[in-house]
């Protein structure tokens, strides 16, 4: 934790009004939607002609991150960005965060300004307004909530039902770096608890490193759709492992689905480094999770329009009703799509 013992302001010296002042200083108001916000009892928006779109999520520590290795700065970021990916699995454009802090006595001043310099980096990069705060505490460590608000056109909003018989089956990004960083961070963890010495050399994995404490939201594939004139028929956000979304994706729409392992986009990097620890790729990429990368289906008149976007693969299609849910493999294979699941991953839902 980055807090200098010769250099603390407690919590108890500012009080709560004067605290939330203080780490709300540097958040400027850019969203003209926004009417109410930091200096009252709730975020009040006005959009014309646009619908609303919530999301909320909860974050507790040695639940959903350990600070051991998780630097509060990235963890800002990561909560941040987690419930505004949330938003553009629904085709919205994000707008405003509201964050809730529950945090223990050892938590300074200092440390908390940390936490909310991450939150300040993605209202900043992704134009967003921090329209409320509030900071209580807590006797058992460090909890993170955050809420996001944003908009969409309601002819634009999509939602993980919605998709048909033959249609293309979409993922943006890459799949299983984010496990594989954890799995790096896990290893350091370990050696640390049993010596009591770490020298980590991260040096060659920092994309993966990257992946797992700052995962960015898909606002550039949105913004790719849209420039392109595709409007996907169903979309979600893959944060439990691309074959659970797949599948969750099925159920809601009562069809089978044919995908390939030679489609699924693997980093070189992780495909490498889980070579070395002698985990199979295509498992982690199907299971690993935290990939926080959007999962959606298109027509395929529209398979032209997205073809030549570098951060999108199509990796197979949607079946008939009530059908097979199928993985080809590399060998032309085919065997039943099952979500396994990594009881290692940490549980960020």
């Amino acid at each position: 934790m980055a807090d200098s013992e010769n250099n603390r302001n407690e919590i108890s010296q500012l009080g709560k009004f004067n605290l939330i002042h203080k780490l709300t200083e540097g958040f400027p108001t850019e969203q003209a939607s926004t009417v109410a916000g930091l200096k009252d009892d709730a975020i009040v928006t006005d959009f014309d002609g646009e619908q609303t779109v919530v999301a909320s999520k909860l974050f507790v520590e040695n639940i959903h991150f350990d600070l051991t290795y998780f630097p509060l700065k990235h963890l800002g970021y990561k909560c941040a960005g987690i419930v505004v990916s949330d938003l553009l699995a629904m085709n919205a454009s994000p707008s405003q965060l509201s964050v809730n802090l529950a945090v223990s006595n050892r938590f300074s001043v200092e440390a908390i300004e940390e936490l909310l310099t991450g939150v300040r980096a993605v209202c900043h990069y992704y134009h967003l307004d921090l329209a409320g705060l509030d900071v209580t505490s807590s006797v058992s460590g460090l909890a993170v909530a955050i809420t996001a608000v944003g908009s969409v056109e309601p002819a634009r909003l999509t939602r993980r039902t919605g998709t048909h018989e033959n249609e293309l089956i979409c993922v943006s990004g890459d799949f299983g770096a984010a496990y594989t960083g954890l799995l790096l961070l896990q290893r350091e963890k370990q050696i640390f608890e049993a010596t009591h010495e770490s020298h980590p050399d991260f040096e060659g994995y920092e994309y993966l490193l990257e992946r797992q404490l700052k995962p960015e939201p898909r606002l550039d594939i949105i913004e790719e759709l849209r420039k392109n004139d595709v409007l996907p028929t169903c979309m979600t956000m893959v944060s439990d492992g691309l074959a659970s979304s797949l599948l969750h994706i099925c159920n809601l729409n009562g069809l089978g689905c044919t995908i390939y392992e030679k489609k699924i986009p693997i980093d070189q990097l992780t495909f490498d480094t889980l070579r070395k620890l002698k985990i199979v790729a295509t498992t982690v990429a199907l299971n690993g999770g935290e990939d926080y990368e959007l999962l959606f289906t298109i027509k395929q008149d529209d398979f032209e329009k997205i073809r030549n976007i570098e951060s999108i693969s199509v990796i197979g299609y949607m079946g008939e009703p009530n059908g097979a849910r199928n993985l080809i493999t590399n060998d032309e294979c085919q065997i039943e799509l099952r979500a396994q699941g990594f009881q290692e991953v940490e549980s960020w839902k």
